[in-house]
């Protein structure tokens, strides 16, 4: 095994769904999916390019030209930061090449890197893929919903601290960071001179009334937070494969050319369909999002009085096994067989919020069919 690989386990999710096979009984809460249908504007846009020969190419490298002008539109609605379609942006094969590019363009070997505990393990282990040495800050549950330990996140900064990565809504927990905690992070991003990587993916997936906040935004950000988005979550385009990184002039060439030798290019056929998702009205989002709070406030609502960990956003809630007896393999393995639920062990998401949980995404079914979930989890555990 090459050194890279070392502490980089394998992806569970791929083999909860191999054992739920096709059985059409099984709950499939195992995988970031959404049955909610991509918005019209988009099917439409991308039928149209397939028989356009600019989107059966190659070029150019870092994206159609009207994939990122709709990028840097967005992020600078969100951020509040002017941004060039030219200058600031990079049109990639999703979220994930997205942020592995600007990982492998702005970090050295050994260099530490702030993420929060839990957060996606593709954003753990590409950190390590990269060099560069994860550092977690554990969220807590308090009052009800998931908050930053922001004691430890200023322990955590050191010399070596060359970047946070950050994403809120963050997965899989939906904790959503609140004005306070993203003071405290950029603030002591400016103080170790280090670099923001905001992992964008479901900013707008939020529930309650709350509303986004851009890490840009905060006074002196501009110049150090490099966003990373797609068009995957937030528009059920899971399979299209479009991303951006959108950030300051003094990053973006590095980020460029490695984006150029790691997957060359974008998908072609998928940008078209993607900018018209991004440059389509609020209206398609706001019922998707309308649907996922109606299917997490059921989810809640039938596990009342277990420990289920309330998200504030995003497309899934964690339970506390741990609290059952159960650490994640066994009680996902349990789900599965008495229960018919296919749900993710998290035991490599975290370190302080790791084993005790297993993640219940709740985008991908319909009310009718999560309705009796509280049966299924009694019978497994």
């Amino acid at each position: 095994m090459v050194r890279r690989l070392e502490n980089v386990p394998g992806f569970s999710i791929d083999k909860v769904a191999a054992a739920a096979g096709d059985d059409p009984d099984v709950l499939r809460l195992e995988n970031l999916d959404s049955d909610i249908r991509p918005p019209e504007v988009a099917l439409e846009a991308t039928r149209r390019a397939v028989d356009l020969d600019d989107a059966n190419s190659y070029l150019p490298f870092h994206g159609q030209q009207d994939m990122r002008i709709a990028a840097t539109a967005h992020v600078s609605r969100q951020s509040g930061v002017g941004y060039d379609p030219d200058r600031n942006c990079v049109i990639t094969a999703g979220g994930t090449a997205g942020y592995m590019n600007t990982l492998l363009a702005t970090i050295e070997e050994g260099d530490e890197v702030i993420l929060t505990d839990p957060t996606y393990a593709g954003m753990i282990y590409r950190v390590r893929l990269a060099g560069g040495i994860p550092k977690l800050v554990p969220f807590h549950m308090t009052e009800g919903a998931w908050r930053l330990d922001l004691d430890a996140l200023s322990e955590a900064v050191t010399d070596r601290t060359r970047m946070f990565f950050i994403m809120s809504p963050s997965m899989p927990s939906g904790a959503v960071l609140n004005r306070k905690e993203w003071t405290a992070i950029t603030d002591a991003c400016r103080e170790a001179d280090a670099l923001l990587l905001y992992n964008a993916a479901m900013e707008r997936i939020l529930f309650d009334g709350l509303s986004v906040i851009h890490p840009a935004s905060f006074p002196g950000m501009a110049e150090r937070t490099i966003t990373v988005g797609s068009v995957a979550k937030e528009y059920s385009m899971i399979g299209w494969r479009v991303g951006w990184i959108v950030g300051p002039d003094a990053l973006m060439d590095d980020i460029a050319r490695v984006s150029i030798y790691n997957v060359v290019s974008p998908v072609g056929l998928t940008q078209s369909g993607a900018a018209a998702a991004l440059q389509s009205p609020d209206d398609y989002l706001n019922a998707a999002v309308a649907e996922w709070q109606s299917r997490r406030n059921l989810v809640l609502d039938e596990l009342a009085g277990l420990p289920v960990m309330a998200p504030q956003g995003g497309y899934s809630l964690l339970i506390d096994t741990g609290q059952m007896g159960v650490k994640s393999f066994e009680a996902s393995d349990l789900l599965l067989k008495h229960g018919k639920i296919a749900a993710t062990p998290m035991r490599d998401w975290g370190e302080v919020n790791s084993d005790q949980f297993v993640r219940l995404v709740f985008s991908n079914e319909p009310l009718e069919r999560l309705k009796g979930i509280r049966s299924r989890v009694d019978a497994a555990l």
